[in-house]
């Protein structure tokens, strides 16, 4: 089974919690929106610690180095089976300014022609309500939990005592 690893990026903005999330770029998924942005992450090379791939990973999408402390998230396994290790951390960083890495693939298909993309072509700060419309369907438990995991009060229900 293949495995990647990840950072989900917070920050707190006074009146709301906001995570960070990137659209992939490519001719695939130029016109795909909801449901298809995802946190930065990417497969872990032979012998390399997950939360070493997810930083680095993280830093080869976006440009930026997340920092510790980081919190571990629930590993998930997304539709094409792949286990995606995850760790939230705080940060903040402009997504106009990010510089991703490209990948080089024929197109048009059967063009014989290479052409380069970025890996990821868009990211942006998104609540919760906002993130969990976008983001890949397997990866909003990862949101789920991070929220409750960061939120100093979180009642899940209210009970009266008699």
């Amino acid at each position: 089974m293949k495995q990647s690893a990840g950072i989900l990026l917070y920050r707190n903005t006074g009146m709301e919690t906001e995570f960070f999330l990137v659209h992939p770029g490519g001719p695939y998924f130029a016109k795909k929106d909801k449901g298809w942005w995802t946190i930065p992450k990417g497969e872990l090379e032979p012998a390399e610690a997950p939360i070493d791939c997810a930083v680095r990973e993280f830093k080869e999408e976006t440009g930026y180095v997340p920092k510790e402390p980081f919190i571990a998230l629930q590993t998930i396994i997304q539709k094409g089976g792949k286990k995606v290790l995850c760790w939230a951390a705080a940060g903040n960083l402009d997504p106009k300014t990010i510089t991703s890495n490209t990948f080089e693939i024929e197109w048009p298909p059967r063009s014989g022609k290479m052409k380069e993309f970025p890996e990821i072509d868009e990211a942006g700060w998104f609540t919760f309500e906002e993130a969990i419309l976008l983001i890949n369907e397997r990866q909003v438990s990862l949101l789920e939990e991070l929220k409750m995991k960061i939120t100093p009060y979180n009642p899940t229900c209210f009970c009266l005592l008699k």
